[in-house]
């Protein structure tokens, strides 16, 4: 799922039409400029590569996403975890921990993912 892997710039720029969608082209021009400090050939530049990865539609000069932003997080997240920790999600989890503690609340809540996606109970 390479098409989902966003660079920093596409991805703020993604976040832009998320937030915002649907957009017409030309204000999507004016928040890339104040968000971003970019001008309007470089917004279309980025907007046509995400166009043709799939990721973003402009149709009628209205610009939406493609694909929602969890499915981009959930890729660039299982590419950290397979380039960085050669795919180990305990080694991902001790490391970004790094020694801080966290509440009973944010136990239950992470035990509750793990039960959620224990292997054969995954939806």
């Amino acid at each position: 799922m390479d098409n989902l892997r966003l660079a920093e710039g596409e991805y703020r720029f993604a976040c832009i039409v998320w937030e915002n969608e649907p957009l017409p082209s030309g204000k999507l021009v004016e928040l890339c400029q104040k968000q971003l400090g970019w001008k309007k050939s470089t917004t279309y530049t980025v907007l046509k590569k995400l166009v043709d990865r799939g990721v973003l539609r402009n149709e009628n000069a209205v610009v939406t996403a493609a694909v929602p932003k969890d499915a981009v997080l959930r890729e660039e997240s299982r590419a950290v975890v397979e380039r960085t920790f050669e795919g180990s999600l305990p080694s991902f989890l001790a490391h970004f921990m790094g020694g801080r503690t966290i509440s009973d609340a944010e136990a239950d809540e992470l035990k509750a993912i793990i039960d959620r996606y224990r292997e054969g109970d995954a939806q």
